[in-house]
């Protein structure tokens, strides 16, 4: 009787090795930014009692924490996808992570468009949303700390305007003096320009800034000649001083927003073709910068315009 022999046909991977820890690689340290950052915005919620008092979540859009949570979650989904997908050839988590990187990607895009032909109605409604950061500012620490890091340490600012806007808080809206309110007719101290040798931040450094007068009654309480002087708080709004900070940095945001779209770009067309790729590091290497030329250039030659300019 004849003995038939069976061969075990070995599975060999159509995917490079080099290519796919590469994927895997990147994709465990996106997931495990997204879980950090979830996990902080959770943490955050947590201290501030928020999951106990329902009543805070009709601020939703206006917590950081929230957005966090919601930055967090995403970027968590997106890595967990490439990176299961990536490690065990899993087509349909390739696939689905190929759409999430398409559609955010698509995002982007439609986002830079709108905000390029619909810049003064966004302008608007960005100065809009931040008059209700102003509103609020004493209800939420997280919000509070937000805007007291914009305004004291990013942009150097104070208010959206000017620091007149503060005139929206109730605490520092100057009719509150009626109710003993001390902060009335003042600022934050995060508008206050902090002095070189300043160790300890004084907090009631805004007290009363915005009250007529205020100059006038401060240098005869030290009973010398009344004199006038600029305020020792920040009188640029932040709304300019954003808009300036994008016009000083535009290089630096421009490389970093082609990088990001490069990126992007291709990372999806590697989800695509991951099953079918059996090129090695320098040739995938070479075949990136063939297809991504036209990018690279472009970037170059902005940046070299604008340095030249």
């Amino acid at each position: 009787m004849a003995v038939q022999q069976k061969y075990r046909r070995e599975e060999v991977s159509e995917v490079s090795c080099c290519l796919k820890y590469i994927i895997f690689s990147f994709n465990v340290l996106f997931w495990m930014f997204g879980l950090s950052v979830m996990a902080v915005g959770v943490w955050a919620w947590t201290e501030k009692n928020a999951f106990n008092n329902l009543s805070k979540l009709t601020h939703l859009a206006l917590d950081p924490a929230f957005a966090l949570i919601l930055i967090g979650g995403i970027t968590f989904i997106i890595g967990f996808t490439g990176c299961i997908g990536a490690l065990r050839e899993n087509t349909c988590l390739l696939g689905s992570y190929a759409v999430l990187l398409a559609f955010i990607l698509i995002l982007e895009l439609t986002a830079g468009v709108l905000t390029f032909v619909f810049k003064d109605s966004i302008k608007s409604q960005a100065t809009e949303g931040l008059q209700t950061f102003i509103v609020h500012y004493r209800e939420d620490p997280d919000q509070q700390n937000l805007i007291d890091w914009i305004q004291e340490d990013w942009l150097q600012c104070c208010g959206i305007k000017g620091p007149e806007d503060w005139d929206l808080n109730n605490y520092f809206n100057c009719s509150s003096q009626m109710v003993g309110s001390r902060e009335a007719c003042g600022v934050p101290f995060s508008c206050c320009k902090r002095k070189p040798n300043e160790i300890v931040e004084n907090k009631q450094c805004g007290y009363d800034v915005r009250k007529e007068g205020f100059y006038a009654e401060k240098w005869t309480s030290l009973n010398l000649p009344t004199q006038t002087g600029e305020r020792n708080i920040y009188e640029r709004g932040c709304m300019r001083a954003a808009e300036e900070w994008v016009e000083d940095n535009f290089i630096g945001v421009l490389t970093s927003i082609m990088t990001v779209t490069i990126l992007q770009t291709d990372d999806v067309g590697k989800r695509v073709d991951l099953i079918i790729n059996e090129k090695g590091c320098l040739q995938a290497g070479e075949e990136w910068l063939e297809r991504n030329m036209l990018f690279i250039a472009t970037v170059c030659l902005i940046s070299a315009f604008c340095k030249v300019s």
